[in-house]
């Protein structure tokens, strides 16, 4: 049995964290649907019989009719291809949610809280569980009992697999309870990593997010295209996104303006298709203005520039000396120790004054 596991589109997100220039939130947003017309065009071409979404497929407070219209449209475009949705914590059935409002193709099953168990065929069944809120803190998922063992068995859901105490109200489960169960391939969403073909006999799977959302998702973004009998599953991460968000770092130790930063920047060997943050690290001898090197940047891909360097003096040999500089470091600690100040705070304001000085 041909199948494709995806989750985590978060269709129509307002990308705020993508803001700084003008039209690449709208744009991402185009990419996402985008991203869902290349998975049905992948699975027309290659005779995939279930698609299965584990959750969050689309933001429940900001996704537009149209949006729906557009995804349901393509469904329909796979008549013959049975489609299971698990929704999420960002896309919950709720009373006015599209899952309840919206009048889905008919090979669109959707799962509620109650789990529920679906026959694929006489020797393959789905088992399914949907949040019907924006947070589920047991779901008794680790509870089910598989009713016929020998068959082909398969788990669809959105959850934290082993978080810590943040993730408690998202669908907590434990890997080494689901894996008792006896499930041939549990489908997850909600983690935007992708994880799959990391131990032997893998159960577990999370197919990641589906297009980047921003920098905390660098790498290739897609879904899982998978074959699975009783006894095998063979697992292919296939890649969806167009573009990938990458991390450059400077260092600016040996630089000495924020124009030696921009050359270094105007150096760079950077894919058109691909987000940049800019990450400047090392000691700093000068002042560094983050805003200006933006507004000069002509590169409309680098997306952020982030300071994370350090000051270039030694506070620690600075503050002994019997000077207006070394009483001025020795206040600005004794501030910092009073009144619990942060640290990169404290050092950014030495900066300053001693340049004053």
């Amino acid at each position: 049995m041909k199948f494709i596991h995806i989750a985590d589109l978060h269709l129509d997100a307002k990308f705020d964290n993508l803001g700084q220039i003008e039209g690449i939130p709208t744009k991402r947003r185009i990419e996402q649907r985008k991203a869902m017309r290349d998975i049905i065009d992948y699975i027309k071409e290659n005779n995939v019989e279930i698609l299965l979404i584990a959750g969050d497929l689309y933001e429940q407070n900001y996704i537009k009719k149209s949006s729906i219209e557009y995804i349901n449209n393509l469904f329909l475009e796979i008549p013959n291809v049975k489609i299971f949705i698990a929704p999420g914590n960002h896309d919950p059935y709720i009373s006015n949610s599209f899952y309840a409002t919206y009048d889905w193709a008919k090979n669109v099953h959707i799962f509620k809280e109650e789990i529920e168990k679906i026959d694929i065929d006489e020797k393959t069944h789905i088992y399914g569980y949907g949040f019907t809120d924006f947070y589920c803190k047991e779901s008794e998922i680790e509870e089910i009992k598989i009713e016929e063992p020998k068959d082909i068995n398969i788990l669809l859901t959105h959850g934290t697999l082993d978080g810590g105490t943040e993730e408690r109200e998202y669908n907590p489960l434990k890997s080494n309870k689901l894996k008792k169960l006896g499930f041939n391939y549990i489908a997850l969403g909600h983690i935007h990593k992708p994880y799959y073909n990391e131990e032997k006999n893998q159960q577990i799977f999370y197919p990641g997010s589906i297009i980047s959302l921003g920098f905390d998702e660098l790498g290739k973004r897609g879904m899982l295209a998978g074959e699975l009998k009783k006894d095998s599953i063979n697992i292919e991460f296939i890649p969806i996104d167009k573009r990938e968000f990458e991390e450059k770092e400077i260092d600016v130790t040996d630089l000495s303006s924020n124009e030696d930063i921009l050359t270094k920047i105007e150096e760079m060997q950077l894919n058109d298709e691909n987000f940049y943050k800019i990450v400047l690290v090392g000691k700093r001898f000068f002042k560094i203005d983050i805003e200006n090197i933006k507004k000069a940047l002509g590169i409309s891909n680098i997306i952020k520039v982030k300071d994370k360097t350090k000051i270039g003096v030694d506070i620690e040999t600075l503050q002994k000396e019997n000077n207006i500089k070394g009483i001025f470091v020795r206040n600005m600690l004794e501030k910092q120790q009073i009144e619990n100040l942060d640290k990169d705070f404290i050092e950014k304001a030495i900066e300053i004054g001693l340049e004053v000085l």
